[in-house]
């Protein structure tokens, strides 16, 4: 088993998290070595499940924040081992997200003292279907360990902090005919051509742009696939278009749902997947500490990440982490060095309640 050093520098901490290989269901290796650093220190509680590690101080503090990170990576793409070239650490998982990772590795181990209790979350695969995803399980195994004031993912996000996050729909949007010889097409009924309406009102689409905690999220509701056809000489019966709803965290996902089929009444309309967004809940106290201390500026997510599992448990959640979430998955992924010291000197900040260096 590897050993991690968790008195190293962030930037070699995260070198050594990225070069034990972790695609996603291939994690206990890295869980393994995270757990015995974890263990180690005598002011933290370990629990572990499966191959998510959860540590915990328990002062007796007036907050508890939650500061958590996947320890899994999409597959290898001929960037491992990890390299350090001119400020630039490249290789898998150093943006998304194994310089959060050592992040929060750093915190739990050099502040045994927060001015509040943490509970570190490290956990498994994130990057494939949400049944095995290790914070769900643990919102249905072990909800009392995420019970908290105020939450922190982790994510990339160019060491931003980026609140709440939106919800997401997708629906099948199927039109029907009649087929015919396309010869005689009269004889039929296109169903494609019939699709010709929900293009309009896609086409048509106002978008919503609503205002939560003084951030203004940008809805979207758009067509990203489309299919229908028999042979090159047949009218078809049947059309089907693919449509994502992205919508605002003020919206529940059964306000998402019955939006879409409002929107497309008359349509046969079948929902494949729906996620709840989740609430920036920017008010909290820890919460307006963490933006102080950040400097002030926060964006909404663009996008659904695991802070919705926070928001399900009505655990307010942002997402702050280093490296540019556009190059996460890419084969020529990497991270800036300044942006994994500068959240190490924010959460530290934070958590002892001093300045900011």
């Amino acid at each position: 088993m590897p050993e991690l050093d968790l008195t190293t520098d962030v930037v070699t901490l995260t070198q050594r998290l990225v070069d034990i290989e972790s695609v996603s269901h291939d994690e206990a290796e890295i869980a393994d070595a995270v757990e015995a650093a974890l263990q180690a220190l005598p002011h933290l509680s370990v629990v572990r499940r499966g191959h998510t590690v959860v540590a915990r101080t328990d002062l007796g503090r007036d907050e508890r924040v939650v500061i958590a990170g996947h320890l899994d990576t999409v597959p290898v793409n001929g960037n491992l081992p990890s390299r350090l070239e001119g400020g630039i650490l490249h290789g898998l998982g150093t943006c998304d997200m194994k310089g959060g990772d050592a992040v929060i590795l750093r915190m739990a181990a050099t502040v045994p003292e927060p001015v509040r209790d943490v509970t570190y979350v490290l956990y498994e695969a994130e990057e494939v279907e949400s049944v095995h995803n290790g914070l769900r399980k643990l919102t249905e195994s072990d909800p009392d360990l995420l019970e908290a004031d105020f939450a922190i993912l982790m994510e990339p996000s160019n060491a931003g902090v980026e609140a709440g996050c939106q919800g997401t729909l997708r629906a099948e949007v199927r039109t029907r005919g009649e087929r015919a010889h396309s010869a005689r097409s009269w004889m039929g009924d296109n169903a494609i051509h019939r699709a010709g309406e929900v293009l309009a009102r896609l086409a048509a689409y106002d978008a919503r742009t609503p205002e939560i905690d003084g951030l203004t999220y940008h809805e979207g509701l758009n067509a990203v696939g489309i299919r229908g056809g028999v042979a090159g000489n047949v009218v078809p019966d049947e059309c089907v278009v693919e449509i994502n709803f992205r919508f605002a965290p003020d919206r529940s996902p059964e306000d998402a749902e019955a939006f879409v089929r409002e929107f497309f009444d008359g349509f046969d309309v079948t929902l494949t997947d729906l996620a709840a967004g989740a609430l920036p809940g920017l008010d909290r106290p820890a919460a307006r500490a963490f933006v102080e201390t950040v400097g002030g500026e926060v964006g909404p997510k663009f996008g659904w990440t695991d802070v919705a599992q926070f928001s399900a448990l009505g655990v307010p959640a942002v997402n702050y982490g280093p490296g540019d979430p556009t190059y996460a998955h890419k084969q020529d992924e990497h991270v800036p060095v300044e942006h994994i010291e500068r959240c190490e000197r924010t959460l530290r900040a934070w958590l002892t309640g001093e300045e900011t260096a």
